[in-house]
């Protein structure tokens, strides 16, 4: 008998197999658990562990690489870029992507989210969050326990002095925690592009997992310059803070931007403000805007020597785009090229969502368009048909027009008889109509020829059949 045919109790698999199947069922799911476990502790891990910054890192000019393109100056400072503002492309790029640590020009970031979620007039009041700040190394306007200043002065005292007590209260204030706010801060970071940058705190103050990127801070500062307010607050180099409930006395600050400062010998024509910055592993860092004849750069420098060394970076970088590049239209957007470039070099790149295209130069972005919303196919809008009227003449050799159009609320008053002839010419056959109800009428005629004539037949048949058998009754008596 085979196995099929056997009764069900006789199929029964022998014990002992039946204690190895569960045993390696249960090693597969214990496997399984393990290597769960194991994933979960690895990605833990690795998110606790943050990034590494190499600050042994040196790097080339990758933007010479470029054919045809111009080439770089060499700046001392570990890291820079300098952006085109309107395209967003980087017309300069050493280690671009390369992590340093920011230091205070974190409060750029910090500015940004503040004002995106606060006004102006909000009134701030410092906390032991602010305070503790304002006890340590850190530089600050000396802020007291419980004083009050609006949301507008501390953003001023923020951006033009260092203030850091004063980023850390406003963190407080705008996100309701300090976390709160700081988890802002990366989130909208991540909005606008950002791929190299995390945040531990609003002020910049040293930490092995606060880090950037060259090409990080050009985006922040760029997309915080859209903002007329972010402008205008860069763009004060002194602001005079009125006294609070527990200072009697105004607090003057001045900018410490070298670029900016008229008096200074390193001032920039057409610079509207930045931000510095300067701790111990972070180097002089430093971002500055500068905008001449409708374009506006940004340039970035990351971990110099000092301040002039940063300043000098960026004034040889802004020099290198101002006189080497140009902005122009093209297609469907805007594009930055090499002075003397022939745009018929272009390459175009339509992308995959069908709106937009990138423009490239020998293989390097240069510029991105967007391309027009398709109009509908208009439809035609049939013109309503005007009433005329017959007009007859009105006098010896004087005849208006046969037909003219009739006008409503002219203020003539209608004539009766016109009122006549207009209704009998609308009850008037319209040409070509006869011939439609001849045709309806010599139809109907010939219905009624035809329905008599079938009578007619039927008749004949009827009588023919009654006369058959009386001439048969008659003969047969015959």
């Amino acid at each position: 008998m085979n196995a099929a045919n056997r009764p069900a109790e006789d199929r029964r698999i022998p014990d002992g197999r039946i204690f190895m199947k569960e045993r390696n069922m249960r090693q597969r799911r214990r496997g399984i658990w393990i290597l769960t476990i194991w994933l979960l502790a690895l990605a833990g891990g690795t998110a606790v562990q943050g990034a590494s910054v190499d600050l042994t890192g040196v790097y080339g000019i990758a933007t010479n690489s470029v054919e045809g393109w111009p080439a770089g100056p060499e700046i001392s400072s570990d890291t820079g870029v300098l952006m085109e503002a309107d395209t967003g492309m980087l017309v300069y790029s050493k280690g671009a992507d390369e992590l340093r640590y920011p230091a205070s020009i974190t409060k750029l970031m910090t500015l940004l989210v503040a004002l995106e979620n606060s006004s102006l007039t909000d009134l701030v009041t410092f906390t032991e969050t602010g305070i503790r700040d304002a006890a340590s190394a850190s530089e600050n306007i000396g802020m007291q326990l419980g004083e009050v200043m609006t949301m507008e002065d501390c953003l001023y005292a923020m951006i033009i002095y260092y203030a850091d007590e004063v980023s850390a209260q406003i963190a407080e204030f705008v996100g309701g925690t300090e976390q709160n706010f700081i988890d802002m801060m990366n989130e909208r970071a991540e909005e606008i592009g950002c791929t190299n940058t995390h945040f531990v705190n609003a002020s910049g103050l040293p930490d092995p997992d606060q880090y950037t990127t060259a090409r990080d801070m050009a985006l922040i500062f760029r997309e915080g310059i859209k903002n007329p307010v972010y402008r205008e607050i860069l763009n004060t180099p002194t602001y005079v803070i009125p006294p609070t409930n527990l200072n009697a006395q105004s607090r003057s600050v001045h900018t410490h931007h070298p670029l900016f400062a008229e008096e200074s010998g390193l001032y920039y024509e057409g610079c509207f403000g930045g931000k510095s910055g300067m701790t111990r592993e972070a180097g002089q860092t430093l971002v500055t805007g500068v905008e001449r004849d409708g374009v506006t750069y940004i340039a970035v420098v990351l971990r110099a020597a000092d301040m002039s060394g940063a300043c000098m970076d960026s004034r040889a970088l802004f020099d290198y785009g101002y006189g080497n590049f140009y902005k122009t239209d093209f297609r469907n957007g805007t594009v930055i090229l090499p002075n003397g470039t022939d745009e018929n070099r272009l390459a175009v790149q339509p992308l995959g969502d069908g709106r937009h295209e990138d423009y490239f130069l020998s293989n390097y972005l240069v510029g991105e368009g967007t391309l027009p919303e398709p109009t509908a196919t208009p439809v035609p809008v049939s013109e309503p048909v005007q009433e005329t009227e017959v007009v007859e003449e009105v006098g010896e050799g004087e005849q208006e027009p046969l037909y003219q159009e009739k006008s409503a609320g002219s203020g003539e008053e209608e004539d009766p008889q016109k009122e006549q002839s207009v209704s009998d010419r609308d009850s008037a056959p319209v040409p070509g109509t006869e011939i439609s109800d001849l045709a309806i009428g010599l139809f109907a005629v010939l219905g009624v020829a035809i329905l008599l004539l079938a009578v007619l037949l039927a008749l004949l048949v009827r009588k023919k059949n009654v006369r058959g058998p009386r001439e048969k009754n008659v003969r047969g008596r015959r």
